[in-house]
């Protein structure tokens, strides 16, 4: 009988586990890491379209489980309707549903987006609140909302921005040691200065969504490649 070929051990998934690495990591190799990032992503912003701090909220809410292309696309026609938290928070439940339809679960959506809309209203003067508690207390928002609108529209930096992207690209590189968002960012603020929050975000983001995708990596183009502990390991 012929012998059975032996089965290669699985490679392990950096979208699943956090690379097989020390933590904290080197903080030579995490400025390499930052460096690299800068290099390949200068201009790496949130591709969230707004013009306002409101804006960028209803938008980042709408964002949940959707994709930034999509809700691109419905902002416009939301907010030529309802350019306000004022407009908004009047404006016909029916009629909000059918614009936000295109980004999913749209029944809740319009349901938060209006309650947000009003809470703005009747506790912040209209406008969106500068304290991460008040904003991750509006319905349809959380930490990581709120960490998108103070960084973004306000350049403060309380805490990183982890999306299904930085998530994925902070076990790829070592940077954490978790597997939930919660204590990615807490693994994230301890091994980066604060100076990088906010820019990390949009760094890894870009990087996840034009060079580390989830399913085949492109690690031969990819600068991050000598310091990233999962370079070559997935494919």
């Amino acid at each position: 009988m012929p012998v059975a070929a032996k089965k290669r051990a699985p490679v392990t998934k950096a979208t699943r586990k956090p690379a097989r690495t020390s933590f904290p990591p080197d903080v030579t190799r995490v400025k390499a890491v930052l460096r690299g990032l800068k290099k390949l992503h200068p201009d790496a912003e949130c591709e969230l379209h707004r013009e306002s701090p409101f804006q960028l909220l209803i938008a980042t809410i709408l964002s949940a489980q959707c994709t930034d292309e999509r809700v691109n696309k419905v902002t416009p026609i939301l907010f030529g309707r309802f350019p306000t938290p004022q407009t908004l928070a009047e404006a016909p439940i029916e009629v909000l549903e059918d614009i936000v339809r295109p980004t999913g679960f749209y029944r809740q959506k319009a349901k938060n987006i209006q309650a947000t809309a009003r809470l703005l209203c009747e506790r912040h003067g209209g406008e969106v609140p500068r304290e991460l508690e008040a904003i991750a207390a509006l319905p349809g928002a959380a930490r990581k909302t709120a960490n998108v609108v103070l960084g973004t529209a306000f350049d403060i930096a309380m805490g990183v921005v982890v999306d299904t992207h930085v998530q994925r690209l902070a076990m790829r590189l070592g940077l954490t040691r978790n597997t939930t968002p919660e204590k990615i960012e807490k693994d994230l603020m301890q091994v980066i200065p604060r100076a990088n929050w906010i820019a990390l975000s949009h760094q890894l983001i870009w990087h996840g969504r034009r060079i580390c995708f989830a399913r085949k990596p492109a690690c031969d183009g990819c600068a991050l490649a000598p310091n990233c502990p999962s370079a070559f390991t997935e494919s």
